[in-house]
């Protein structure tokens, strides 16, 4: 499959303008399809990263360090792929390391690696999770994921106050119920 041209996407913009039942050429649309365009090119950048690169560079020098690291409120920004509308929420990554560790805002970069792409929330846990262990090979991962879907919110049901909780769990976080445990009992620690 042949990506589009620019041209061609800024086409299909105006066309769903028109759709819409408005004018793509009044003065306060007519530069509309250039700007989506643009937003489209931040909001699913993802597709032109690469995660396991950004997990590559570890530090071994951790004097024996062997518990858990945890990242949590992590900013998640992503896109329904069935509606194109956005997810909004935090994700919490946690990982117990086997002799190496990854500087902490490797973890931030690989949530917005999958949630600046057309996702399912479920799918995307489930991807951070899969890299963080196969990438960094620790004694095991852990991935809460609190967001808002758009879809519910804003059109549909809405239900401006839900929000979807999903979770990844891989090696001791799975196979220990008191390792699991820790691990969610500080990410829902509350706010200082």
């Amino acid at each position: 499959m042949s990506k589009p041209t620019r041209d061609q996407a800024e086409k299909a913009v105006k066309t769903l303008i028109e759709w819409a039942g408005d004018n793509p050429d009044r003065e306060g649309l007519v530069e509309t399809p250039k700007r989506v365009v643009k937003a489209y090119e931040q909001f699913f950048e993802g597709y032109n990263l690469d995660p396991e690169e950004i997990l590559t560079k570890t530090f071994e020098e951790v004097e024996g360090y062997d518990e858990m690291v945890i990242v949590k409120d992590i900013r998640l920004e992503s896109h329904c792929e069935h509606h194109i509308v956005p997810i909004l929420g935090k994700a919490h990554i946690g990982y117990i390391p086997n002799n190496r560790v990854v500087g902490i805002s490797k973890l931030a970069r690989i949530v917005d690696v999958f949630g600046k792409r057309l996702q399912t929330q479920e799918t995307m846990t489930s991807q951070i999770a899969n890299v963080i262990q196969k990438v960094l090979d620790p004694k095991g991962v852990a991935v809460v994921i609190d967001a808002s879907h758009q879809c519910m919110t804003t059109r549909g049901v809405h239900k401006p106050e839900s929000s979807t909780v999903t979770s990844a769990m891989k090696g001791v976080f799975k196979e220990n119920a008191v390792t699991r445990n820790e691990f969610l009992s500080f990410v829902t620690l509350p706010k200082k």
